[in-house]
């Protein structure tokens, strides 16, 4: 069985030399999360997930950041470029676990 969270969030950048792209999920899906499939956890937090941006659907994985205290998805450059998706840009997004 699939459990999907639908919610719209802020793209920000991880100031790094990387500069890679997220979306924080909200923190009411990440407690949810975390109490429904924390034991499906991978090393460091990591968790696969399917996520649907637009048009675009692929295999990914969310990640626990105990700084924020909740799930961050990172959004690839070939998904960003894909849908047009910009730094501060509000997308909608769905994660399926």
């Amino acid at each position: 069985m699939q459990v999907h969270y639908d919610f719209q969030a802020s793209v920000w950048r991880y100031n790094a030399a990387s500069s890679w792209f997220f979306v924080s999920l909200p923190s009411e899906f990440a407690t949810e999360i975390r109490q429904l499939f924390g034991k499906a956890e991978e090393g460091f937090g990591r968790m696969p997930v399917s996520c649907t941006i637009g048009q675009t659907t692929w295999k990914t994985a969310i990640w626990f950041d105990t700084k924020r205290n909740g799930y961050l998805l990172p959004l690839k450059s070939k998904v960003r470029i894909q849908e047009s998706i910009q730094e501060d840009q509000t997308i909608s997004v769905r994660v399926s676990i």
